[in-house]
Parts: structure tokens; sequence; C-alpha cells
């Protein structure tokens, strides 16, 4: 059984200021005081793990070990099976150094061309102690790729990617909307029930 923080300062191992902004919302809710990696001086290590599980575990640890704090990251990423699972671990890559998503989105429809649309994301939270423990939570969405995006809301693959059954993308939805549905949302809740103390609110 994982760990559970009770009343406990946490590092949120990310610099990606959209993705700290939905980790902090799902985190309100509960007697947990955040700092994200940026405001502690931490470095992004590479990331040089072949799963998200591997990528996250490997930032979160990283960045428990630089804080001495118990630290949260997630590696998450579009995973299209008409192009053998890409972008998938590489999905903040397709984007390159300037984090250009726009680039990226173009990038994803051209290699898809005609190819099945099917698509989902995918999050895995790892939280991790300075002592060295880690513990990997997944999260999943199943939906559908449509270009040109649309939205500006949400942010890296958001305005391509419409949920399952659903008609808006991620990047048409009103937040609180997506943070109850999203990837993100499946792996916090189950972070949440074996880490966080307490009922679920």
């Amino acid at each position: 059984m994982a760990r559970r923080l009770a009343g406990a300062r946490l590092a949120i191992a990310t610099h990606n200021p959209g993705k700290l902004d939905e980790i902090a919302a799902l985190l309100a809710p509960f007697d947990v005081a955040t700092v994200g990696a940026a405001a502690l001086g931490l470095p992004e290590p590479e990331e040089t793990g072949a799963t998200f599980e591997a990528n996250a575990a490997l930032k979160a640890s990283a960045a428990a070990a630089g804080s001495g704090l118990p630290a949260l990251a997630d590696d998450s990423g579009l995973v299209v099976p008409a192009l053998g699972g890409a972008p998938g671990i590489y999905s903040a890559r397709w984007a390159g150094p300037s984090k250009d998503f726009a680039t990226a989105m173009r990038r994803v429809e051209a290699t898809l061309g005609a190819g099945d649309r099917g698509a989902s994301f995918v999050a895995v939270l790892a939280l991790a102690w300075p002592d060295g423990e880690v513990a990997c939570f997944r999260g999943e969405v199943v939906g559908r790729l449509v270009f040109p995006p649309r939205g500006t809301r949400g942010f890296g693959y958001d305005p391509i990617f419409v949920p399952e059954s659903l008609a808006e993308t991620f990047g048409e939805m009103a937040p609180e909307r997506k943070h109850a549905i999203s990837h993100r949302a499946a792996a916090f809740a189950k972070f949440a029930a074996a880490c966080l103390a307490g009922a679920a609110p």
C-alpha cells in the first residue's frame, strides 16, 4: 500500500505551467501545500525512460532528492495507434525546444495523413519520497483526433483531441469539465485514493 501524504508540502516536478496549474487544481480540495520545480530551482532531468511510468518516476525521484520533499511528477502524452503509438513518450519532444505545440499538431496531422484517427491520452503520476520509495498511478482516456485544431483552452495537444462519445475537444472544454474526465484526472483519482489522507472531497 502506498504511503499517505498528511499535511505534507509536496513538490510538483514540472516546469510546464499548464500542467502545474492542472495538478494544483486537482490537489486544491486536499490538505496539501504545493510548490513547483521551477520555484524550488530544480533542473529538468533528461527523460531517458522507455515508458510513461519510467519517465514519471525519474522526474519525481529527481525532484524528491533535490528538494528533500515528497514529489509528484506526471508523464503524459498522446498515443496514436496508427502511428505505432507515437508521439507517445516523445509528445513534448515533437513540439521542439520552443514547446511549439501548433507545430507538433501539424506534424501529427501530416504524419497521420488518411490514417485512422483513433487516439488516447495517457498520464502517469509518480509519487516519490526522499528515501527513494516511488509509486505510480496510470490514467487513460480514449477518443479521436480532429483537424484543424479547435479551442484555445488547455495545453499541448488538447485542441485536436475529442474524448469518446463527446463533441468538444479538450481545447474547447471549460477547465473544470476537462479536469473531471481527463487522463490526468483518472490517474489522480487512483493517486488520491492511495495517498491522500481522508475520504475523497
